[in-house]
């Protein structure tokens, strides 16, 4: 077997798009709670308030984590891609073009 089996975090990038979708998911699911909040509230069900006000507590703490996570992938993708040359060098200024890259003439 030398193809092993792909998954989330084959690459950084695959990491990066995985950590995307749970933000995406995170950010539905603190939506859905916030309205449950609202129903919990009209009903006056103190104990579901105070559990759903516990959900929407782990998720921004959840939602924080990843979102450092995925700066940190960002990180690496570019200290990977400056280690094995990856980036494209910056193009030198066109023959008309001025070096601060306008092209007016004073």
């Amino acid at each position: 077997m030398n193809n092993p089996l792909q998954t989330p975090f084959d690459s950084v990038e695959n990491a990066q798009q995985y950590v995307h979708l749970l933000v995406e998911a995170i950010a539905e699911a603190k939506s859905e709670i916030e309205a449950d909040l609202v129903a919990a509230v009209a009903a006056r069900s103190q104990r579901r308030v105070q559990a759903l006000q516990i959900v929407q507590f782990k998720l921004g703490k959840l939602e924080k984590h990843l979102q450092a996570s995925s700066r940190l992938l960002n990180d690496l993708r570019t200290l990977r891609r400056l280690l094995l040359d990856e980036r494209p060098e910056p193009s030198a200024a066109s023959p008309g073009q001025s070096p601060g890259g306008s092209d007016f003439e004073e």
